[in-house]
């Protein structure tokens, strides 16, 4: 069919090299411009690409390497990452349509294709990082909705999914649990605060150990969808110790 819209797996070394030249230019050219960057540096050394190739090499939760084909021209690519054995997210690290292709709803058949493909593969939602309001935009377009920010307050998007998945609540086993930290963050932006910077994120961590505060951590499946946290105090009114009821979030 003319102008359809194919995703091809990269698998052969030949196409896993050819993939690795085309996000190393994605990244010099539309993520980190300017040549001098911290993070263009990180993105291009070996430390990236051993973690993403582990990611890519293990049996589960894997990383995949997709292009996207238009009549047989290779016109950009994704890099999402499977959750079979959490709770089926697909997490989509990056999306490119290259730039002589892109306009004409190019972009938007990419984003269709793809998430035919993540369904067919058993993803039962989808999320992204989205740092711009143009990738906002895009996203919400086809049918994404801001969900909070991620443990580096990083703005999150999520195409919700409509099976059904129990939910349980109970009290926060691991004080450096890395899902606290997404949902203080999705917390503290809806109120128009700061993320938690490191040495907060310590300092939270260490009270939660002491007893000075407890979270309490809803599940939907095995992912932290909400939370809520209360701190013991004395209470001259009854004359013993009370609850006071701190945070409160849902993403």
């Amino acid at each position: 069919m003319h102008n359809q819209i194919t995703i091809r797996e990269a698998v052969t070394d030949r196409d896993i090299k050819h993939f690795w030249q085309q996000l190393n230019e994605y990244h010099a050219r539309d993520i980190f411009p300017e040549p001098d960057s911290e993070d263009l540096e990180y993105f291009l050394g070996e430390e990236y690409r051993c973690h993403m190739e582990k990611l890519h090499s293990r049996e589960h939760d894997r990383c995949h390497y997709l292009f996207f084909d238009r009549d047989g021209e290779e016109i950009g690519f994704a890099m999402p990452v499977l959750y079979d054995t959490e709770d089926a997210k697909c997490f989509l690290m990056e999306f490119c349509v290259y730039p002589q292709f892109r306009g004409n709803g190019t972009g938007t058949a990419c984003a269709e294709a793809f998430l035919t493909w993540a369904e067919n593969s058993g993803a039962a939602y989808v999320e992204i990082n989205c740092d711009s309001e143009q990738r906002q935009r895009f996203w919400g377009r086809c049918g994404f909705l801001p969900n909070g920010r991620d443990e580096w307050d990083v703005p999150l998007m999520i195409r919700k999914p409509e099976n059904t998945v129990s939910f349980t609540v109970e009290e926060l086993a691991d004080p450096e649990d890395w899902q606290l930290l997404k949902l203080m963050n999705g917390y503290l932006h809806e109120i128009g605060e700061e993320c938690l910077e490191e040495e907060k994120q310590e300092q939270l961590q260490q009270a939660i150990k002491e007893g000075k505060i407890t979270f309490f951590i809803a599940r939907r499946g095995c992912r932290a969808v909400g939370m809520c946290s209360v701190v013991k105090t004395f209470s001259t009114f009854c004359c013993g110790d009370v609850a006071t009821f701190e945070d409160f979030y849902i993403e």
